[in-house]
C-alpha cells in the first residue's frame, strides 16, 4: 500500500478511522447506513429527519432561486440572514449582536467548528477540552490542527460531567473549551453549575469557549441557555448553530458563528479559504425560518419530545435500560440486558435481530475510554411517527 504523507492521516486517526493494519475505515455512520440499505432495516442511526421542514422556508428557497439569487453571496453572508441571526439571538436570549461584525455565515455548523478551531489553535502545545463522548468531527479537526484533545467523561445515566474532573482537564495549555449543549450523542443538557464552571475556568486559564448549539430549539424540560449569556462569558465565547436541525434542512448546510467581532474576524480569516461562501439561495430561506413565530419553535420541541417518549417506550419494552434525553435528536440505551458486551458488534447484529439500525456510543470516544461505554447504543428519534412506531414494534418484539 502506497504511503501518502500529509495531515490527512492524523485527521483520520483522530476520528478513529485508522485500523490496526493502517487502512482507513469508513465512518460508523456510513457503515450502518449501508447495512440498513442492505437489510431493509429502519435506520435510526444517522441523525437526519425523514420529512421536510416548514413550507414557508422551502418556498423562500424556491423564490430565491427563481429571483436569481444563484451567485456568490457576500463573504460574511447575505445581510438579511446576518440580521435574522442577530434578531434571533436578541429575541430568544437577550444578546445584542451587530449583524455586520458579530455574525458569520458558514457551510453548516461543521465548517464553523473547523474554521474556529483552525483559527484559534496555534501549535502542538495547545489543548482543546471536550466532553466525552463527543461528536466525531471534534477529534478530527483537533488532530488536523495539530493540537491535543483532552476529554472530560460524561457517565451513564445522566451524562453530567464531574466538576472536579472538568477543573483538572482545563489548564494554562487549554486554548479552547468546546461545549456541545444540548449534547450529541447523549442528549444531555448541562446544568447551570456546569456552564458556570466552564466560564470560570475559561477566565482562570485565558481560554476561548466555543459552543455547538445546533439543537438549541430541541430541548424538552426548560428553555435553552447559551453560555454566552452568562456573566463574564460573552467576551470569550463563540456560539455556533445552524438551520439544519431546527428547520429539517440538514442538506442545505447553512450555519453561523457569532460572538465578539475580533473573535469572529479571526474565524473569518480561515473560513474564507475553506468554502469561501455557500448556499446563496438557502440563506434567505433560513432567514425566513429564524423569523417564524414562537409557536413554531415550541411546536418542534413538543413534537420531538413525543417522539422521544415513543422511542423510549419501545426500547424499554425490548429490554434496554434507557437514559431519557433532555434535548437533541438522540436517545442512549444500555444493551447489557440483551446480552451485549460490545456495542459495535451489537449494532452490527441488530438489523438482522430486530430490523433496526443504531450507532454504538464507542464511535464517539477515545480508545482509552471505550470500555466505559462498551454496551451503550444511540438511537435517533428524528423520524416520522409511523417509522418510529414500526421501529418500536420491532424492538419490542425482540424483548
Amino acid at each position: 500500500m502506497r504511503q501518502i504523507p500529509g495531515a490527512w492521516h492524523r485527521t483520520a486517526a483522530g476520528a478513529g478511522l485508522v485500523g490496526a493494519d493502517g487502512a482507513i475505515r469508513p465512518t460508523i455512520f456510513a457503515e450502518m447506513s449501508a447495512l440498513a440499505a442492505k437489510t431493509g432495516a429502519i435506520n435510526l442511526g444517522q441523525g437526519f429527519p425523514d420529512e421536510d421542514g416548514p413550507g414557508e422556508v422551502l418556498e423562500a428557497a424556491r423564490s430565491a432561486i427563481a429571483d436569481g439569487v444563484n451567485q456568490y453571496p457576500p463573504g460574511r453572508g447575505i445581510p438579511d440572514l446576518l440580521s435574522a441571526v442577530a434578531e434571533h439571538q436578541l429575541r430568544f436570549y437577550g444578546l445584542h449582536l451587530e449583524p455586520g461584525r458579530d455574525v458569520l455565515i458558514t457551510a453548516g455548523a461543521t465548517e464553523a467548528l473547523a474554521a474556529a478551531l483552525l483559527a484559534l489553535i496555534d501549535g502542538p502545545d495547545d489543548e482543546v477540552v471536550v466532553f466525552e463522548p463527543y461528536y466525531d468531527s471534534y477529534a478530527a479537526v483537533v488532530a488536523l490542527a495539530g493540537a491535543r484533545l483532552v476529554t472530560v467523561p460524561l457517565r451513564w445515566p445522566d451524562f453530567q460531567p464531574d466538576l472536579d474532573e472538568l477543573g483538572a482537564a482545563v489548564t494554562d495549555r487549554t486554548r479552547v473549551i468546546l461545549v456541545n449543549d444540548p449534547h450529541n450523542p447523549t442528549g444531555a443538557v448541562f446544568s447551570r453549575e456546569v456552564r458556570d464552571e466552564v466560564v470560570r475556568l475559561a477566565h482562570r486559564h485565558d481560554a476561548v469557549i466555543v459552543t455547538d448549539e445546533v439543537y438549541e430549539h430541541l430541548v424538552f424540560e426548560a428553555p435553552h441557555v447559551p453560555i454566552a449569556t452568562l456573566p463574564g462569558a460573552w467576551e470569550r465565547t463563540l456560539t455556533i448553530s445552524s438551520g439544519g436541525k431546527t428547520f429539517s434542512t440538514t442538506g442545505w448546510k447553512i450555519g453561523w458563528i457569532s460572538g465578539p467581532a475580533d473573535l469572529v474576524d479571526a474565524v473569518l480569516a480561515v473560513k474564507q479559504f475553506l468554502t469561501y461562501v455557500n448556499g446563496s439561495a438557502f440563506q434567505p430561506a433560513i432567514a425566513t425560518g429564524l423569523r417564524l413565530p414562537d409557536a413554531f419553535f415550541a411546536g418542534i420541541a413538543d413534537t420531538l419530545r413525543a417522539k422521544r417518549d415513543l422511542l423510549g417506550a419501545g426500547l424499554r419494552a425490548a429490554g434496554f435500560d434507557v437514559s431519557a434525553p433532555s434535548g437533541s435528536y438522540f436517545t442512549v440505551a444500555d444493551a447489557r440486558g440483551l446480552g451485549a458486551v460490545d456495542a459495535a458488534d451489537f449494532c452490527r447484529s441488530l438489523p438482522e435481530r430486530a430490523g433496526v439500525v443504531a450507532i454504538p456510543l464507542t464511535a464517539f470516544t477515545t480508545p482509552a475510554r471505550r470500555g466505559d461505554y462498551a454496551t451503550l447504543v444511540r438511537f435517533a428519534a428524528c423520524k416520522r411517527v409511523e417509522v418510529l412506531e414500526e421501529a418500536a414494534s420491532r424492538l419490542s418484539a425482540m424483548g
